[in-house]
């Protein structure tokens, strides 16, 4: 009879459930939207049925111009295919033509971002906790894609600015641009 090894530290390697690691990666970007959400102090609704909008996210403020409460469309995605913190100003990303054209649209009433989680391959090294935090591994990125043309047959590869990592401050900034009538 073998028994499982522990390891380093004397810790067993936990046995993961079944879900497909695409499911988990959705899992994991949207407790990411939520902690961000929520430091900015912002509330979440997610559209049922859902038509290609992931969440609507609404941000309360006296200082808003057009309306005491904004809101914007966010549609999240998740890849491993880009390695955690990307050098250059830019990494690419493909998107479905169906997906960019309604992300693309202008002129709009209500704004709409893309926010892209890069993960790491392995599920051991999305998360880590202590006593004094809990690390969500590793980031993630957002950009307006108004106006942006559709450009492939099927898909559309766009380039996701490493500069806007898509964090409680960021969301702050976006909430004030869109509360004076501006663009994310």
């Amino acid at each position: 009879m073998a028994f499982a090894q522990p390891e380093p530290g004397g810790l067993m390697a936990p046995q993961r459930g079944g879900l497909a690691v695409t499911a988990c990666m959705e899992t994991l970007q949207v407790g990411y939207l939520h902690a961000v959400a929520a430091a900015a102090g912002c509330s979440l609704a997610q559209p049922f049925p859902d038509n290609g909008i992931d969440w609507h996210v609404s941000h309360s403020a006296p200082g808003h111009a057009v309306d005491d409460e904004v809101t914007i469309k966010v549609q999240l995605k998740a890849t491993y295919q880009v390695p955690p913190r990307p050098t250059g100003p830019a990494f690419s990303f493909t998107l479905d033509n169906a997906h960019l054209a309604k992300l693309a649209r202008t002129p709009v009433s209500v704004h709409k971002i893309l926010v892209v989680m890069l993960v790491p391959r392995t599920r051991d090294e999305w998360l880590r906790a202590g006593h004094d935090r809990l690390e969500l591994r590793h980031c993630c990125y957002w950009i307006s894609l108004a106006g942006h043309p559709v450009t492939g047959r099927t898909r559309t590869v766009v380039r996701i600015p490493t500069a806007r990592v898509f964090d409680d401050r960021a969301l702050c900034e976006i909430m004030t641009r869109v509360g004076r009538g501006g663009r994310p």
